[in-house]
């Protein structure tokens, strides 16, 4: 169960697209796009929870389901950059997947039911498709939640000089990011399948920064061994802070909904 405050917001953000939903022929793909610790995560189970509330199917979907395996990092760290081990950055997922899945929810069926794509972050890996949901039927509303959700390139000359001490140091060249940006442009075909994109805009990158640590600090009360300490975090979140400041500069505009949150994730009435 969600807390109240997310459900209200998110019987509010369906609100605004009820009609569109109930008139649709095909499942209506929902985008809710954030930075690190914006909340989309919660605001998207919200969605689930209250379209069915509402008596709609829904699913949910993450670009965080659809990473390349380990395996395939690891290739791509191998024959193009050592930064690509690192899963988040566009040129990590697997489009193909993504885009079988969403043509699959259309047709899904008892008999075809549908395999929702799952991500295990503490082995760094997939899931094994035997332990993937399945979706019995064609969805009312698809929730598909991503950081880089409706994101476009850079130009290449933005793309350039490097923005932080990772860039200076593991990418003087510029191969990595020059690599992910051009990556970037494949997945607009993905974009322009969103009937809809919903934004949680953060105030700034270093509020983004703050949020992301905080949700490591219950790994590391609990001796987790995958926390990182705050070191380890800085440098992690160097690998997305190139295309999350463009995202802060350029989503707004391009968004059907934005909701602007403030430090403490709070937004105003819509």
């Amino acid at each position: 169960m969600e807390s109240p405050d997310a459900i209200t917001l998110a019987e509010r953000v369906l609100g605004r697209f009820a009609a569109a939903i109930g008139h649709a022929s095909t499942p209506f793909i929902l985008g809710v796009s954030g930075l690190q610790g914006s909340g989309k995560s919660t605001l998207a189970a919200a969605l689930i929870e209250a379209a069915r509330e509402r008596g709609w199917s829904a699913v949910a979907l993450s670009l965080d389901d659809v990473y390349l395996t380990r395996a395939e990092r690891e290739a791509l760290a191998r024959e193009v950059h050592p930064l690509l081990r690192t899963r988040g950055v566009p040129g990590t997922h697997d489009l193909a997947l993504l885009a079988s899945t969403l043509d699959a929810l259309d047709k899904a069926a008892p008999e075809r039911p549908v395999s929702i794509p799952r991500f295990d972050k503490g082995q760094d890996d997939r899931y094994p498709a035997a332990l993937w949901p399945e979706v019995p039927q064609p969805p009312m509303l698809v929730i598909l939640e991503g950081w880089c959700l409706g994101l476009e390139p850079q130009s290449d000359a933005d793309a350039i000089e490097p923005i932080n001490a990772l860039e200076r140091e593991d990418d003087p060249e510029g191969i990595w990011r020059q690599w992910v940006n051009t990556k970037l442009a494949d997945y607009l075909s993905v974009w322009r399948r969103l009937d809809a994109l919903v934004l949680l805009q953060a105030p700034s990158w270093d509020v983004v920064t703050r949020w992301r640590d905080e949700a490591e600090w219950p790994l590391r009360a609990r001796g987790e061994p995958q926390a990182m300490d705050e070191d380890e975090m800085a440098r992690f979140l160097q690998h997305y802070e190139r295309l999350s400041r463009h995202a802060l500069a350029t989503l707004p505009a391009k968004a059907d909904l934005v909701l602007t949150l403030d430090p403490n994730r709070d937004t105003p009435p819509l």
